[in-house]
């Protein structure tokens, strides 16, 4: 039977398999209360997971970094089960943590509008108030395939035929009431866990990254533990809101863009005199700093976004084209651009 040891070397033993929930009662009914997940022999674990061997064991709250990814993790589930309880046969993609937040790729059959977003935050903080225990199961691949294929999800199924390999492992589903979703997890044991969050907005994005898969719906949400931190990162948003350079660009009246030139700018008078001078500004200094000019294509392939990283984070705000059997993008950054000239020779410094 295991022997528990935790962080501080005391040891908790147990006559049959144990839960971390189990191991944080041992400790005391607050821990068990706040237990979100925990790490077994250095593995994150849901707070349902059984331990049968004898195991280093630390456990999570919202107080810790891990605790709170797992907590924006589970507000994406959400969005999954509000989703489809107000727009029948939405379909369901994938729904990461990022910075701040959370988002969930959806297919649906119109274009979801902010009345809609609202709608589905209002929705999901009814849900989170009835306080329901999120339930993970360990399912075969086989019952996974059944299970999403009674649910109609193809991207779920995509994502099981292409991505997880058919080698014995289960493939852990979690229970929202009626919702199922897929995760390699931890997720919160219960949605009293989920409090403070709010959705911000909703983008244009390809299935997988790869402009010609079908283009997804994207809601993005923002999640903290506690009312301040929130309110604190909206207030935030609004500053940054009044500095961001298209609202600048219109009251300032220094360029506009337009749907006939795609990730190109039409430079005003204004704009492009601030432009030449902090051109002139940075070319002095790099002249002084003994750095050297040069120039690169604006308009590259894919492939290069996608080895440089860029891709993966930047791919919705990029514009891409494709001529000849090939992807292109504009640009985001000149990095990737200017290690291609320093590769073309050997260089040593």
């Amino acid at each position: 039977m295991p022997v528990i040891t935790l962080p501080d070397g005391s040891k908790r033993e147990f006559d049959h398999p144990a839960s971390l929930i189990d191991v944080a009662h041992s400790i005391g009914p607050g821990l068990a209360k706040a237990t979100i997940c925990g790490r077994v022999d250095g593995e994150l674990k849901d707070a349902s997971d059984i331990i049968n061997h004898d195991a280093n064991v630390s456990l999570i709250t919202a107080k810790d970094p891990e605790g709170l990814e797992v907590i924006r993790h589970s507000f994406a589930h959400l969005v999954g089960h509000a989703g489809q309880q107000l727009f029948p046969g939405i379909k369901m993609a994938i729904g990461p943590v990022i910075e701040h937040g959370f988002y969930y790729d959806v297919d649906y059959e119109r274009q979801l509008t902010p009345e809609d977003i609202e709608a589905l935050e209002k929705r999901i903080q009814e849900l989170v108030k009835t306080d329901y225990p999120v339930v993970k199961q360990w399912a075969s691949r086989d019952e996974a395939i059944a299970e999403f294929t009674a649910r109609d999800e193809p991207y779920k199924l995509e994502i099981i035929h292409q991505d997880i390999p058919d080698d014995g492992h289960p493939v852990g589903l979690y229970h929202h009431e009626e919702y199922v979703d897929m995760c390699r997890g931890p997720h919160v044991p219960n949605t009293r866990f989920l409090r403070h969050f709010k959705l911000t907005n909703v983008t244009g994005a390809y299935w997988r990254g790869n402009v010609n898969n079908k283009q997804l719906q994207r809601i993005y949400g923002i999640a903290f533990t506690s009312k301040q931190d929130l309110e604190a990162h909206l207030k935030f948003l609004e500053e940054a809101a009044k500095r961001d350079h298209r609202n600048l660009a219109k009251t300032l009246d220094l360029f506009h863009l337009q749907e006939e030139a795609p990730g190109m700018v039409f430079w005003h008078p204004n704009g492009w005199t601030v432009y030449r001078v902090l051109e002139d500004y940075i070319r002095d200094r790099l002249e002084h700093s003994g750095y050297q000019e040069i120039r690169t294509p604006q308009l590259v392939d894919q492939r290069l976004w996608e080895a440089s990283g860029h891709w993966d984070k930047y791919q919705e705000n990029m514009f891409v084209t494709s001529s000849e059997h090939r992807d292109y993008a504009v640009k985001p950054m000149n990095c990737p651009c200017h290690v291609q000239i320093y590769n073309k020779k050997i260089t040593s410094y």
